[in-house]
């Protein structure tokens, strides 16, 4: 588009020069020249506008990806703390507030207990068998006290939510393991911006960008609680654990 603009200058200033010479009298050159000084002053405009706006375009981008990656974190703590109270991810959106305002860890504690047992012919061994004692519990709650977990499942500047999907993947023979993801088309949260970076955005290859079309959390294709963002949208969360 740059490209275009300047070329499009190029042929319009030399069209001006040529009509100049040939075509206008000398006493109507000031407006002449008052036209072109207009021209070089629009030009200049424009290649600057043109060169800013993918800067500005990333600059508003990382900060509308941000707060969606803000919520999906808390999202997927939340289904974390899920599966290690019931043993499963769950797709309800509304229950999995609930459970947090609700559910309680068991505080556990693991010890080796002294035990006989009988190998046979009269000869016993001792051995130390492992207990795990629950001592307690711990509101859920309190794992999200300073987060706004009753508004996680709302898509930060769209008036949609995000949608949870939850599954199955069979790791070896035998044995299936729960998985879950939630993910939020890109052209989604830009919506609004500039139409083709928001298509070259959608075909970014990582680096420091957000893989894909989504920005996603958890996978049905794996087992796998991460994100596709990179490390730059997690540097708050060393911060704040400090």
């Amino acid at each position: 588009m740059t490209f275009l603009i300047i070329l499009a200058g190029i042929v319009v200033t030399g069209f001006l020069a040529y009509a100049i010479v040939n075509f206008i009298p000398r006493k109507l050159h000031w407006i002449v020249s008052i036209v072109l000084i207009a021209l070089a002053a629009f030009l200049v405009y424009k290649i600057n506008f043109e060169i800013q706006k993918p800067v500005q375009f990333n600059k508003e981008k990382k900060i509308k990806y941000a707060a969606v990656i803000k919520k999906m974190k808390i999202l997927r703590d939340a289904q974390v703390a899920h599966k290690k109270v019931t043993g499963k991810y769950t797709s309800n959106g509304e229950g999995l507030i609930q459970f947090i305002d609700t559910a309680q860890f068991a505080l556990t504690q693991t010890r080796n207990v002294p035990k006989t047992i009988d190998v046979g012919g009269g000869i016993t061994k001792e051995i130390e068998e492992r207990v795990v004692d629950t001592i307690g519990y711990e509101a859920v709650k309190l794992r999200f006290a300073g987060l706004d977990y009753k508004n996680m499942l709302n898509i930060p500047g769209t008036d949609q939510q995000f949608k949870i999907e939850i599954g199955e993947i069979e790791k070896i023979a035998g044995l299936k393991a729960p998985v879950f993801e939630i993910k939020v088309d890109k052209a989604l949260i830009l919506k609004g911006m500039d139409y083709n970076l928001i298509k070259q955005e959608k075909e970014a290859i990582g680096g420091e960008e957000v893989r894909g079309e989504f920005i996603r959390v958890g996978s049905l294709g794996e087992v796998s609680e991460d994100g596709n963002w990179p490390p730059f949208y997690d540097k708050g969360d060393n911060q704040d654990n400090e």
